[in-house]
């Protein structure tokens, strides 16, 4: 008697069976588990929403610690407009190097890009691999990237909230951290949106039940507290202490620049607001250095933000050309009508060509 092949034996069966019973016992037992610890976490004390949870949350070891971007504060347009602040400034200062950043989170999570940055910004070539495609390769690029940015900013008194885990996991709110400090560490001519906050969920696990909280991270303030963070000197004191003396200061700045715009037959009589377009820093330049400025090379009428930045990062090269060092203000906070600023490039003209007629 032939038997059918296709067909298992009675004992086989009744394995299989037992064996398919047990399987899903036991993953309906883990389900249950995975349930009720959900169930306890949507029930404990500061949980704003189930919703906000995610499965790998649930599955936090006992003190451990989660934290992610609030969805409503990703949207946000000011926290958008960061972003794209930072995404060009990258893209401009990595140019020659022919790198192309679209996404913080995706693009920066390696640790190439952020390697090729500080390399940028600092002079300085990190001993690290050029291409690392594993995780660990990734990570320990990070840890020296990361050494490195903090011995820079750590002594300067900047609260390290970056990570090599969180950086590499794409915390993107750690990623906006350490570029918004690398920004004004290294006074990046950019403009960093003002007042700009996002809500982070924290998840942590105690006693097996997960308790969550929202917590605000301010990563900027507003611009003269950001750029003048690491440059208190004497216009500080004279603005804060000692506002009767500063009217002398100014006074001796507009004689000056007169002696020579008058050449022109040119005439300031507020130092903040009339060279905050850059036209007349560009000729101040010119006729200090007794030398014409071709029209071509900067804006006699600029209508536009960028057109009064180009005219006053344009004197600033020619400033550097006369021998001078680059000056501590940012052509947009000159733009800004920021009056410290303004002040501090006229006072290093006026301390260089005094004597000049």
């Amino acid at each position: 008697m032939s038997t059918n092949p296709g067909r298992p034996k009675k004992d086989e069966g009744f394995l299989g069976k037992l064996g398919g019973t047990l399987a899903r016992k036991k993953r309906s037992k883990e389900v249950s588990d995975l349930h009720e610890e959900g169930k306890n976490a949507i029930n404990a004390p500061l949980l704003p929403s189930s919703a906000d949870l995610l499965p790998e949350d649930l599955l936090l070891e006992e003190n451990a610690e989660r934290s992610m971007l609030d969805p409503t504060s990703r949207e946000d347009p000011k926290f958008k407009d960061l972003q794209k602040v930072l995404i060009d400034w990258i893209n401009n200062e990595l140019e020659e190097e022919r790198i192309i950043v679209k996404d913080l989170e995706e693009d920066l999570y390696d640790g190439q890009v952020l390697q090729k940055l500080f390399e940028k910004l600092s002079g300085r070539k990190l001993n690290v691999a050029e291409v690392t495609q594993s995780e660990i390769g990734q990570k320990q690029k990070l840890q020296t990237v990361l050494e490195a940015v903090n011995e820079l900013l750590r002594p300067q008194g900047w609260t390290i909230e970056w990570g090599v885990d969180s950086i590499h996991s794409k915390n993107l709110v750690a990623i906006v951290y350490l570029l918004v400090a690398l920004a004004m560490h290294y006074m990046a001519p950019i403009r960093l949106p003002e007042h700009v906050s996002v809500h982070v969920v924290v998840v942590k696990k105690k006693e097996g039940i997960l308790q969550t909280a929202q917590v605000t991270k301010e990563l900027t303030t507003t611009t003269e507290m950001m750029m003048g963070r690491f440059e208190r000197d004497a216009f500080d004191t004279l603005l804060d202490h000692a506002p009767d003396k500063l009217n002398v200061v100014k006074t001796s700045l507009i004689t000056f620049v007169n002696k020579h715009l008058n050449k022109l037959n040119l005439e300031v009589t507020e130092l903040e607001s009339q060279f905050a377009d850059g036209v007349y820093l560009v000729l101040l330049m010119g006729l200090l250095e007794d030398y014409f400025v071709p029209l071509y090379n900067f804006y006699l009428t600029p209508e536009t933000f960028e057109q009064k930045v180009h005219n006053v990062a344009f004197a600033f090269e020619l400033m550097q050309d006369g021998g001078l060092k680059k000056p501590k203000a940012r052509p947009e906070d000159v733009v800004n009508l920021n009056l410290k600023s303004t002040l501090r490039v006229l006072y290093n003209l006026f301390t260089n060509y005094k004597s000049a007629d």
